[in-house]
């Protein structure tokens, strides 16, 4: 392990960074895979919908696009192993949800609102920002009693990995080892036996290029290509053809009122008692009551609403607040919550309503008018809007006669150009294994590699290339697979069998160097001025030639060892001294304390993740090959 740490420092500062992801995308072998009807994935009997994973893939779609910016390909989320590692990071997450739940993992009220106050997201000018995360919730249509329960979720199911990451174990010898290991160092001096001049020294003949040639075949290959011509129709292309007018922009404004400036909002405050929506009869009746009970105290005592939802309420985002929800627009809330405060006046105070948290008892503390900004500020906004509307009604209109003209007049794509109203364009040469860069993803590479195109001579099949973007090619020229003749590539094997042999000689020098300097020979050499390295810090070596310099006999110095150099031939390096750390301060020994707490510990949570995983009852579907096009 300690061999691993100096060739690896830098791993243990993003250790706990990638526990995440490896039960994220842990390979879990030993999975049931079935078929599923109702799910595509079951832990324990618990379910996973289409509908979560296909969540789970928006939001990878989302961090890849925020990623990859231009470069982002949404057609790589496609494969069938893509799809698959995704369900098995639900698949784990929802294990180790159960796994914390088994064991009565619990939130506490503070950690949560740190934790939520401590989302940069949250922020504004490095505080948490009540209006912006509100903002923010609204905009992804969540609640903030959804968000914050999804948040005391995520932290008590973290709390369980820490539990294992944050308890490695290290010994204070096995620290103090590694410190001196990993800070030694040692004065060494180089020579490099060079293959270059070895070079004239080769004579490389005709046999031996042939030879060469015949076996390596391969290596040879050129590629099946192509170059085609293509036209395509997206949104993008048809909004600069279309046309708003003014009427269009008012009538607009005028329909969507709601959505500008500040929407109504009602201030309400509420006392929760929990149970699970898949909560036993029995936990359902106790719970409703012990609402009606609360509820009763706050028909005698409305006054008294903040200081019963302090004593009584179980939401630990708005107890400590006296069941405070602050602003939120219609919509934010789960629809029973939200239909029940729709219906009260100011000051009014609910009976019980349920949703899949519990039962609530909801206050109206009071409503915010809505405040709509003038047309004239909106102006660009909605023509952007109406531009994007109509064109993708226009692309809908026109992606079948698209396809079908495409279709019917396979033997040239001018129609399919005029209707689309979108120049025909002329491709560089294409071949399978290039790299995928729009518009030549995998789908439209498999279109035109088919055999309608390059032996029938038809229009590709229309392919989506990128959401609301469509394209057909035809085939322009074609190459077949080849391989390079002899004469094309001779030059290229005198090189490689010249350097090969150079190679060969300039080791056999070196070693031969090697050897006498290690019996004690007087050998002429033109050393290198001497430098100070470390395992970590070991200039221009690379780690063979490193861990050689470190597993050196150094009782008797000068010492000498060598490796050879695909670059450069032989290197030799002389040892001349050793330097021992002084002093291991209490600073610098925790500092490596803590790092192989953290290792060990990662060790420790992989195995406990692979020991519930095989306790477990896990059923996922496969995904096919057509199901990843």
């Amino acid at each position: 392990m300690f061999d691993f740490v100096h060739e690896n420092k830098r791993f243990v500062q993003v250790v706990l960074l990638l526990i995440i992801l490896t039960f994220a995308f842990w390979g879990v072998n030993s999975y049931n895979k079935s078929s599923h009807n109702e799910a595509l994935a079951q832990v324990n009997g618990e379910k996973i919908s289409q509908e979560d994973f296909d969540r789970a893939v928006r939001q990878q779609q989302s961090r890849m696009r925020e990623m990859m910016g231009s470069n982002y390909d949404q057609t790589i989320l496609d494969k069938p192993e893509i799809k698959h590692s995704i369900l098995e990071g639900l698949v784990n997450q929802r294990l180790l949800m159960s796994q914390a739940r088994s064991i009565g993992l619990t939130v506490s009220e503070k950690h949560l609102i740190q934790s939520i106050e401590g989302i940069e997201a949250f922020q504004k000018d490095g505080k948490f920002d009540k209006q912006l995360y509100e903002s923010i919730l609204r905009r992804e249509k969540m609640s903030p009693l959804t968000f914050e329960d999804s948040m005391a979720r995520e932290l008590y199911m973290r709390s369980l990995i820490d539990g294992y990451t944050r308890n490695g174990y290290a010994s204070r010898t096995a620290t103090d080892n590694l410190i001196r290991l990993s800070e030694q160092e040692r004065v060494v001096s180089s020579e490099k036996i060079s293959l270059e001049s070895y070079l004239s020294q080769v004579k490389v003949d005709e046999a031996e290029i042939k030879s060469y040639y015949d076996a390596n075949l391969k290596k040879f290959q050129l590629d099946e290509q192509v170059r085609v011509e293509y036209v395509t129709l997206s949104t993008d292309a048809i909004q600069s053809q279309v046309a708003v007018s003014e009427a269009d922009i008012k009538k607009y404004y005028a329909e969507h009122q709601n959505e500008f400036g500040s929407p109504e909002q009602r201030h309400a405050a509420h006392i929760l008692i929990s149970v699970a929506a898949k909560a036993s009869s029995a936990d359902k009746l106790a719970a409703k009551s012990k609402a009606e009970q609360v509820l009763r105290e706050i028909k005698q005592a409305p006054g008294k609403f903040s200081e019963l939802a302090k004593q009584y309420s179980q939401d630990p985002g708005s107890a400590g607040k006296g069941g405070d929800l602050g602003l939120f627009a219609p919509g934010m809330m789960v629809k029973p919550f939200d239909e029940a405060v729709s219906k009260l006046k100011a000051g009014e105070i609910s009976d019980l309503v349920q949703t899949d948290f519990g039962f609530h008892i909801i206050k109206l503390l009071a409503v915010s008018s809505a405040k709509p900004i003038a047309i004239d500020k909106l102006r660009g906004v909605i023509t952007q809007r109406l531009k994007l509307q109509k064109a993708g009604d226009k692309f809908a209109e026109l992606a079948d006669k698209f396809s079908n003209v495409v279709y019917e007049q396979s033997d040239t794509l001018g129609p399919a150009s005029e209707l689309a109203k979108s120049p025909l364009q002329k491709s560089a040469w294409l071949s399978k294994g290039q790299t995928k860069v729009l518009p030549w993803t995998d789908k439209a590479l498999q279109a035109v590699f088919s055999e309608d195109v390059t032996k029938k001579k038809r229009n590709s099949a229309v392919v989506e290339i990128a959401p609301n973007s469509l394209l057909a090619a035809r085939l322009l020229e074609y190459r077949p697979v080849s391989t390079r003749s002899l004469d094309e590539v001779r030059a290229g094997i005198r090189q490689v069998l010249s350097h090969n042999k150079a190679l060969e000689l300039a080791i056999k020098g070196g070693q031969s160097v090697l050897t006498q300097l290690q019996r004690g020979d007087k050998v002429s050499m033109k050393w290198a001025a001497p430098t100070t390295i470390t395992r970590e810090r070991h200039a221009t070596f690379d780690g063979k030639l490193t861990r050689l310099i470190f597993q050196a006999d150094v009782s008797k110095l000068p010492v000498y060892v060598g490796a050879e150099s695909a670059q450069s031939g032989y290197v030799l390096v002389r040892v001349d001294s050793i330097k021992e750390p002084t002093t291991t301060n209490s600073t610098k020994q925790a500092s490596y304390l803590q790092q192989l707490h953290q290792i060990t510990g990662d060790e420790v949570f992989q195995s406990y993740l692979a020991d519930a995983i095989q306790h477990a009852k896990i059923t996922m579907r496969p995904f096919s090959v057509e199901e990843g096009r």
